[in-house]
This record gives C-alpha cells, structure tokens and sequence, in this order.
C-alpha cells in the first residue's frame, strides 16, 4: 500500500502519523530476549502505547463532552430560534475555530484544549441543529443517521481491505479541498453582501445537491485518510497519548460529515 499523508492537520504535522519518525531497533541480548518469551503480554496502557481500543475510548468521551453542550445549543433554538441561540451558535463557532486550529497544529496533543474544541464545537452544531430542526422537524435525526452510516459503511470497507488510501487520490482530495474551500468563502460573501438571496447561497436547488454528494464523498475519504493515520500511529508503536490526536482528528471530520449531510438534507426538503 502506497503510504499518503492525511488532510488533516492533527495527523499530517505530527511524524508519528506522517510516516516520517526515525525506526529504533535497540540491541538485545540473548538472556534478556528469552526473560522477555517468558513474561505475559502486556496491554497498551502497561506499554504506554496507543491502540485502537484506546483511541476508542478517547474519541467517546469527547463525543460525550461534545453531545453535552451540543443539547445546550440545541434546546436554545427550539421550538423557534432565538438570540441567545445565534449567540451560542457564533461563539460556538468562533471558540471551535480558534481552538480546533490550535490543537490542529501542535506537535504534541493537548488533553485540555481538545475537550474545549469538543465543548465549543457541541454548542455551535448543537445551536445550528435546533434552527434547522424548527424549520424542517425531523432533520436532525435524519442527518444524525446518515453520518452514522457513511462513518459505519466507510470503517467496514477500511477495516476489510476495500478502501485504501493512496498519494494520487490523496493529491486529488487535496486539490479538490482547495477548490472547495474558494467556493464556500466566495459563496459565504455573495449572501453576506446581499448579491445571492437564497439562504444557501449558490448551494441551492440541484446544483447544492450535486455540489452536497461530490462533498460527502470529500469527508468519506477524509475518514479513510484518519483511519490510516491510527493505524500507522498503532503500528509503530506511537505513544499512548497520541490517541487523543487520533479522536481530535476522527471529530473534525466527523462533526464536517454532519453538516454537510444536514445541508443536503435541508436543500432537497426546502
């Protein structure tokens, strides 16, 4: 399998997940290698080291934290919006930003500021889901359960050899990001601007549909691109601690899946 570096930032920056950490082979002796036969196996947490297990365990406590608030967010803007809901779902956002760039970035995971991301990050999707659940009832569980699928069906394929990732559909995931990315700022300043009127801008009607799937398939990918990244950090026998990066990364993508699927949602019931 052609290695290929993760678009996401909490994998990519870090050598552990990037493929480039200098391999250690230390030097045993004969005595010491028989004294290690004979010992029991130890688990991840004796060895310090990340497994998937671990990983696991991290990823669902910040989901947990992530839920909490996200029921904050949600109830502010149920049944009707409110301003204390867009205040919620601003400083939601503005915190999830400012804190998913910082751990995106950091070399070595910080416990504290991931679960400030996942706090701030509930309340912002937890606010914009009760404005789209007032407006179209039943939305949210609808995106709800489509994210569960595509996360389950994308991991089973991962997990059976099916989906793999490589550097050439990595470079043009990569591609298409950018692209991407300069639609949705020029989109987001046409509707500020007054210039498109239609509340998803230039995602509207069928165009936002195709533009929708073209984009889930991006987040499906992205997950194939994190769950490569675990793996290669279980694999070589990464610190524990790493499995915090791990969850952080699974999140971003995840909670991106969501919303895409809610949008999808939302344009094809208006």
């Amino acid at each position: 399998m052609a290695e290929a570096s993760s678009s996401n930032p909490a994998f990519a920056k870090n050598p552990i997940f990037n493929g480039k950490a200098a391999a250690q082979t230390p030097t045993i002796s004969a005595d010491g290698l028989q004294e290690l036969y004979d010992r029991p196996s130890a688990t991840p947490s004796e060895t310090d080291r990340m497994s998937y297990e671990d990983t696991i365990v991290k990823t669902v406590g910040l989901f947990a934290v992530f839920l909490v608030t996200a029921v904050v967010g949600f109830l502010s803007n149920m049944p009707v919006p409110t301003v204390l809901g867009l205040g919620l779902m601003i400083g939601g956002f503005i915190g999830g930003l400012v804190f998913g760039l910082i751990n995106a970035f950091k070399r070595e995971p910080s416990v504290p500021l991931i679960f400030l991301y996942a706090a701030f990050e509930g309340l912002a999707i937890g606010a914009i889901s009760g404005f789209f659940e007032a407006r179209w009832g039943g939305i949210v569980l609808q995106a709800v359960l489509a994210t569960v699928a595509v996360f389950g069906v994308t991991l089973a394929l991962f997990a059976n050899g099916k989906i793999r990732a490589s550097k050439r559909a990595t470079k043009i995931f990569l591609i298409a990001m950018v692209g991407y990315m300069v639609f949705s700022l020029l989109n987001i300043i046409l509707m500020m601007t007054g210039v498109v009127t239609d509340p998803f801008g230039l995602r509207s009607g069928w165009i936002g549909l195709v533009i929708g799937v073209l984009v889930v398939i991006m987040a499906a990918y992205s997950l194939v691109l994190d769950f490569d990244a675990i793996q290669r950090g279980v694999r070589s026998g990464a610190p524990r601690k790493y499995g915090w990066s791990g969850a952080f990364g699974l999140m971003t993508t995840i909670v991106w899946l969501y919303l895409e699927l809610l949008r999808i949602i939302a344009i094809f019931r208006n």
